[in-house]
């Protein structure tokens, strides 16, 4: 197989077993942190915070991978972000550690390393930060119908505090209704 199918073999894979994690999906998901076209206020501010750190000096990032968004944290077909690599590219920790500790394959990590976005995406992750916390107390119509979709698909949801939920759940400004 030459590099180039199993790369793409990698990206189609999805999650890797043994508790690994699969390559990032093709395109950034549609609530994707890093993506300039999500509306503010989507994730808790501390979701948000997690983006600047991998701005660092390698040295000085997370070592985990920063996993997609859209699925549960214990699910088989979890995978890196792929906001998160498009913006961030091979230069990080959490990469570079999973494969030397074999939690992903080599194919995975070329996946990884050799993705591009074919969508917009902040230049790092301190700029999708600021984005996303600038309407972080009142989240606007479209923050919340991407909430609400979220909240929807993650069971997981329920036990921590990843999507933004203002007023107990609210959306502020008028958008209540509007998602309603």
């Amino acid at each position: 197989m030459t590099d180039s199918a199993q790369v793409d073999a990698a990206a189609d894979e999805g999650a890797v077993g043994g508790g690994g994690m699969g390559a990032p999906a093709p395109r950034p998901c549609d609530s994707c942190p890093y993506r300039r076209d999500v509306p503010s206020g989507v994730w808790h501010a501390e979701e948000y915070e997690k983006l600047r750190l991998y701005d660092l000096d390698m040295a000085l990032q997370p070592q985990k991978l920063f996993q997609c968004h859209q699925t549960d944290a214990g699910n088989e077909m979890r995978r890196m972000c792929a906001g998160w690599v498009g913006c961030h590219g091979p230069d990080l920790l959490g990469l570079r550690l999973a494969l030397l500790s074999g939690r992903i394959s080599e194919a995975v990590f070329e996946a990884a390393a050799e993705y591009r976005s074919p969508v917009p995406l902040f230049g790092s992750g301190s700029e999708a930060a600021d984005h996303g916390q600038a309407e972080i107390d009142c989240p606007g119509t479209d923050a919340a119908h991407v909430i609400d979709k979220i909240s929807r698909r993650r069971s997981d949801l329920a036990r921590t505090a990843s999507v933004n939920r203002p007023s107990r759940g609210r959306i502020c400004c008028g958008a209540a209704a509007a998602a309603a």
